[in-house]
């Protein structure tokens, strides 16, 4: 893809703001790559506060599946709402009614990344807790004061990092990935994560590839664990 430099001026006020924004992603991106983000989020907002344009065939295809649930006397209450809105051009009024589908959010991918990262690491800190002998885990408590007592995924703050604690849970519940903490997990973490796990990764993404056939020891659970 081609691309094209070009410079602008900011005053100082809106220059601290970006960077303030830039410290709050999770890969804490570059001003410029910051900006393109903010211009990516910025257009794709401005069509998403209309509703989008509905092809012809895609107007036929929704009317006819109202006929047909009616046919079945399948009870669907939007039904109605959805063919009058499209035979009007109502199209914002699906935005009114439906804001569970039409809310515009979508997870960054960034974010997933991020998630998928610090559930497999914990998956990799639980097996090798429970695999260490009494004298190890006695260790671990000592060398890695208070995580090391019990080691278990706190999960994301349900306030401050809800987006994470959204796709722990669709990751978990629905598409059924890392199992291990679907019982006995909270998820909710009740305090904030992001930047200790962001620690915890560096330390554990170059043992990361070593880990084929065999566990964390100690000596690395007793690293990452410092970090948090």
């Amino acid at each position: 893809m081609a691309s094209e430099r070009f410079e602008m001026r900011i005053d100082t006020e809106l220059l601290e703001r970006l960077d303030n924004w830039r410290q709050s992603e999770d890969d804490m991106p570059s001003r410029a790559e910051a900006i393109r983000r903010l211009i990516e989020a910025g257009m794709v907002h401005d069509n998403k506060s209309r509703m989008p344009h509905l092809s012809d065939g895609e107007k036929l295809i929704a009317v006819m599946l109202g006929d047909l649930t009616k046919a079945l006397n399948v009870d669907v209450p939007s039904t109605d709402l959805v063919q009058s809105a499209i035979s009007g051009g109502h199209y914002w009024a699906l935005g009114w009614e439906m804001q569970h589908i039409f809310h515009g959010h979508a997870d960054k991918q960034s974010r997933v990344t991020f998630v998928v990262d610090v559930l497999d690491m914990w998956s990799f800190m639980e097996e090798g807790f429970e695999a260490l002998s009494p004298e190890d885990k006695a260790r671990l408590a000592q060398e890695a004061k208070p995580f090391g007592e019990h080691v278990q995924f706190p999960g994301f703050d349900g306030n401050n990092e809800s987006e994470h604690i959204g796709i722990a849970r669709f990751l978990i519940d629905d598409l059924k990935k890392f199992s291990r903490f679907s019982k006995g997990h909270d998820l909710n973490s009740h305090c904030p994560t992001i930047e200790r796990y962001s620690k915890m990764l560096r330390v554990f993404e170059p043992i990361r590839a070593t880990l084929i056939g065999r566990r964390l020891s100690v000596n690395e659970l007793v690293s990452i664990l410092n970090r948090m």
